[in-house]
């Protein structure tokens, strides 16, 4: 089996796997515990419709991604503002946009369709040297906001008024996790697929929420869960030549189902 490891694309893979595996949790707990998976979901398509843009104009994917994705988030917190009560409108809104725009820009690729897939779905052969880098350096800069604003996250995760109260800058905290959204579901987009990555940022999150007492036991769960799953799904995905985006998340849902069935069990 230590085989997989003489192939340098599949010693990219796992190294970026693990960062992606690492990042995904740290900002999905907070998405997920404020009621807002949807997010991840909307800031994917975007992030397809600037793989889209990238490959039409002939620079790197990953930035069209990462500037998609971060017109995105602008987005909704702007269209989240405008609707009020309805907030819930300013997800589907830029969703349908990033959806509107990657059909309009691939019909521009004239010699990319089988590069659009892999973002679709995930490649392991595909990552760049300067793809890997351009994610060491990003999830970097996700952990290090992630520790360093720990203690505000926290807040306005739970509570946003009390936060307020407490002096917690709310409205640049709320950013901030958008932000650190989309260049998550960015720089994951090559391996785990663009349609794919909020399952990443959202099953983890959800599978630890059942097992954790507290919210920084909800991140190192969802941390080592996210591990296993990529883990795995990297391997069984090179032996059985499957896609590694669609069995990763095929078992972290198989995982989360398992958690579900235990612990009500454990319940009764």
């Amino acid at each position: 089996m230590i085989d997989i490891f003489q192939y340098e694309f599949m010693q990219k893979a796992f190294f970026v796997a693990a960062i992606i595996a690492v990042i995904a949790p740290c900002i999905g707990t907070p998405i997920v515990l404020k009621r807002l998976s949807a997010i991840g979901d909307a800031t994917s398509h975007s992030a397809l419709a600037g793989i889209a843009f990238g490959l039409v104009l002939g620079i790197n994917p990953i930035l069209g991604a990462v500037l998609f994705s971060v017109f995105a988030v602008l987005g909704i917190e702007l269209f989240r503002k405008v609707f009020g009560k309805y907030s819930e409108i300013a997800t589907v809104v830029v969703m349908s946009a990033g959806i509107g725009l990657t059909a309009v820009l691939s019909g521009f690729i004239t010699k990319g369709s089988a590069n659009i897939n892999s973002f679709l779905f995930g490649s392991i052969v595909a990552i760049s040297n300067f793809e890997m880098y351009l994610t060491i350096g990003l999830g970097i800069a996700v952990i290090i906001c992630s520790v360093l604003l720990y203690k505000e996250l926290f807040f306005v995760t739970f509570d946003e008024e009390a936060a307020k109260l407490a002096g917690v800058p709310v409205g640049m905290i709320n950013l901030i996790i958008m932000l650190l959204t989309a260049i998550t579901v960015s720089v994951a987009s090559r391996i785990v697929g663009a349609l794919m990555i909020s399952s990443l940022i959202v099953i983890p999150v959800a599978a630890a929420m059942m097992l954790a007492k507290s919210y920084k036991q909800t991140i190192w769960l969802s941390i080592a869960f996210a591990q296993l799953f990529t883990i795995a799904g990297l391997f069984i995905s090179y032996y059985l030549d499957f896609r590694p985006g669609g069995t990763i998340v095929l078992l972290g849902v198989i995982f989360l189902i398992a958690v579900a069935v235990l612990t009500r069990k454990r319940r009764r």
